[in-house]
């Protein structure tokens, strides 16, 4: 058996139990994993069954597994889609007896469950709620909408849902409702419908975020500086440091004159309190227009 993972393809198993081996009560059947459980490591451990286990366990070990698990269907049919996608790991002769089994008993298995699954559905389930039949199994969307309204994990239901779909276009069906409407479409409208709803559902909570947040901002207003004397004075030293002071040859504020301007209104306010005209302080900040620089006993000196 290959021991590393990364020469494994791994199939998508919704549902898999694991045990450590002082749980175990059964290492033999088991899947015994030590550490964090992870798809990989489970698909892992499924094939190294299928290589180390005696072939004669094969139908003990799968009816094992199944009994652990909620949707046997489901499971197998992963379990298949995990062997297939590393069939060229059973390539010698020993091995690939072993896969082939392993392949069997998963197929007579399936069989004996879907079998179960009708008969239960005959039983249980009026005609008029059955939308389709085939000839291993029956589709019927109002089973379909209470198991999902069961799960509560959102993707799971939309894999299922999906699933169900597939396995409704693939089945030959020998019986269809025609007071119902199609399975499929039955399927996927709920899927849109969950879809919406859970849209709908994130843009809500956002909108309440982004009104949080504003009610915070106008409950604590900015603070704003009220400049005691004239406006150009503070705008003479940032053109100062915008223009004049550089060192290591770097203005020390390397900044456009529009942003610097935009920072000086939204931070400053004239000594009436009143805001400051953008237009104006950016002809103060013009290296050009020294003419509304103040007099120099008045500027700031750097």
């Amino acid at each position: 058996m290959h021991s590393n993972l990364d020469n494994i393809k791994t199939a998508p198993f919704t549902e898999y139990v694991t045990t450590s081996s002082e749980q175990s009560t059964n290492p033999l059947l088991d899947i015994v994993i030590e550490d964090k459980v992870t798809v990989e490591k489970y698909c892992f451990a499924l094939l190294n069954k299928v290589f180390n286990l005696p072939q004669s366990k094969f139908p003990k070990f799968i009816n094992y597994q199944t009994d652990l698990v909620q949707d046997e269907l489901k499971w197998l049919n992963k379990f298949e889609k995990l062997l297939g996608l590393n069939e060229n790991l059973f390539l010698s002769g020993s091995c690939l007896c072993r896969f082939n089994k392993m392949l069997h008993y998963i197929e007579k298995k399936r069989d004996e469950v879907q079998s179960l699954r009708v008969r239960a559905a005959k039983k249980g389930t009026p005609k008029r709620l059955i939308n389709a039949e085939a000839e291993d199994r029956h589709f019927s969307f109002h089973e379909v909408k209470e198991y999902v309204e069961k799960l509560t994990d959102f993707d799971e239901k939309l894999i299922y849902l999906t699933e169900e779909i597939f396995e409704y276009k693939q089945a030959d069906i020998i019986y269809i409702n025609s007071k119902l409407q199609p399975y499929n479409d039955q399927c996927s409208f709920l899927i849109e419908k969950l879809q919406t709803i859970r849209s709908m559902k994130s843009n809500r909570e956002k909108e309440k975020d982004q009104d949080k947040e504003a009610a915070n901002s106008k409950a604590t207003p900015k603070m704003q500086i009220q400049l005691n004397g004239p406006i150009n004075i503070i705008t003479n030293a940032f053109k100062q440091m915008m223009v004049n002071v550089k060192p290591n040859g770097t203005a020390y504020i390397p900044y456009k004159i529009k942003d610097v301007a935009q920072f000086i209104c939204d931070n400053f306010v004239d000594e009436n309190g009143q805001p400051l005209s953008q237009a104006t302080i950016q002809t103060y900040l013009s290296p050009n227009r020294t003419d509304k620089d103040p007099n120099s006993d008045a500027a700031v000196k750097f």
